[in-house]
């Protein structure tokens, strides 16, 4: 069952479903989502001259990722074919019976700007921010304006509550995020790492 905008407000009430700050309910409440907007932190990949990056090192991936924070009433321009790592200004935590989707708005997607390539869940048991994939599929440049509403997020009841969620019981790497977070596939266990969860 997917919660509707009555069903957010009363998980929301109890606590166990937090959206936090939700400094605008009545705006942000849609009637099945909620209106997440976008923090001042970005990822940005340097364009630099290498054969590829090697997901199994960590290293690597840091060396070709550079943040950038955006001051206060300025904007972050995503050019045509840009591929940024952003953040939401909300930090969530979602119950153990729900999973959460995170979804593009429509008018964005009209600009030719899409949030996720494929992290679109929030398992059960997550806290923390949420890493935006930020594409600009357009031909224009997008100016996006930290504190916008970038992405919904929908929730799914489970039929039963998970019985191992998302955390530090099993190994989950992107745990209690703050800002947007780089790949870690390298701790997954395929590539040695401590990682228990193959599907992080």
């Amino acid at each position: 069952m997917i919660l509707s905008d009555a069903d957010i407000l009363e998980r929301l009430e109890d606590g166990d479903l937090v959206v936090d700050p939700l400094d605008d309910p009545e705006l942000q409440i849609q009637p099945a989502s909620v209106d997440l907007r976008l923090g001042r932190e970005f990822l940005e990949f340097r364009r630099t001259n290498i054969p590829c990056i090697h997901p199994n090192s960590e290293r690597e991936v840091d060396e070709y990722v550079t943040e950038t924070v955006v001051d206060d009433g300025d904007d972050f321009i995503l050019h045509p074919g840009d591929f940024v790592l952003g953040t939401t200004y909300e930090r969530v935590e979602i119950p153990a019976d729900l999973l959460a989707h995170v979804e593009g708005r429509s008018s964005l997607g009209r600009l030719a700007v899409v949030v996720h390539a494929t992290a679109g869940l929030c398992d059960p048991g997550y806290r923390g921010q949420i890493t935006l994939e930020l594409s600009n599929l357009g031909s224009a440049p997008v100016a996006l304006t930290p504190g916008m509403r970038i992405s919904q997020l929908t929730f799914t009841e489970l039929k039963t509550a998970a019985e191992r969620p998302y955390g530090s019981d099993r190994g989950s790497k992107y745990q209690d995020q703050d800002g947007p977070q780089a790949s870690r596939i390298g701790n997954d266990h395929e590539f040695g790492g401590d990682q228990l969860d193959p599907r992080d």
